[in-house]
């Protein structure tokens, strides 16, 4: 029995692995659709989501399950709650990745980057799709040396996403105020998403250490491009 409990724990770890995966590709797709103003693609990531969904609360029911059959304690136990606690934080990248999409989708068949700030968030994309790779990575070793490492490629995302903020801010910033909200939603997007890759690594911290490292990530409510909560 212990065996086939074990290998349960395990298939929960596989899973959120599929679903880094998932969410990485979907990413690195929407900042494609976005800078390129590919509709197609853009749709494509919109439609993809619900693989995320369906991915989470298939993760979540069978965590569900072991709670109730296996009446798991101590570390076991860190082990499902955390499993729950990092599909969620998945299922919200996934949501952050189909919000950048569906910016390109609004806009289309204009782009909603300007061609300045293209640069910028290609960089970003490059960034997230690293962080949920090393995500996935981190999940299937318990590296905390390459967890560590991902709060690096975050800070990267933030001063990135300062660098927008002050862009918009400046006097030299002519765009009309459309492109300014779409610029703005769309740098929070990429940097929330790695926020979540954050609580996803100091969540494995704590299943290694049982202590979260130097603060756990917190992850309120992504505005979605219609400015309302999504």
């Amino acid at each position: 029995m212990r065996d086939v409990f074990h290998h349960e724990l395990d298939q929960l770890a596989h899973r959120l692995q599929s679903m880094t995966g998932l969410v990485g590709t979907a990413m690195g797709s929407a900042t494609h659709a976005l800078l390129n103003a590919d509709l197609r693609l853009a749709e494509s990531v919109i439609a993809g989501d619900a693989q995320v969904d369906d991915a989470q609360r298939d993760l979540d029911e069978r965590a569900v399950q072991i709670l109730a059959r296996q009446s798991p304690v101590a570390t076991d136990l860190r082990v499902v709650v955390a499993a729950l606690r990092m599909s969620s934080s998945l299922e919200r990248m996934g949501d952050l990745a189909r919000h950048i999409a569906a910016l390109a989708r609004l806009r289309y068949p204009h782009h909603a980057v300007p061609d300045g700030l293209a640069p910028v968030f290609e960089q970003m994309g490059e960034i997230a799709e690293r962080v949920a790779l090393k995500a996935g990575q981190v999940i299937a070793t318990r590296d905390l040396d390459l967890a560590a490492q991902l709060e690096h490629d975050d800070d990267e995302l933030d001063a990135l996403h300062r660098q927008v903020f002050l862009t918009v801010c400046s006097p030299e910033w002519t765009q009309p105020g459309e492109t300014t909200a779409d610029v703005t939603l769309a740098s929070r997007y990429f940097e929330r998403f790695g926020d979540h890759a954050i609580s996803l690594a100091r969540r494995v911290n704590f299943l290694v250490t049982g202590d979260y490292g130097p603060g756990e990530a917190t992850a309120g409510p992504e505005l979605a491009p219609s400015g309302l909560p999504g």
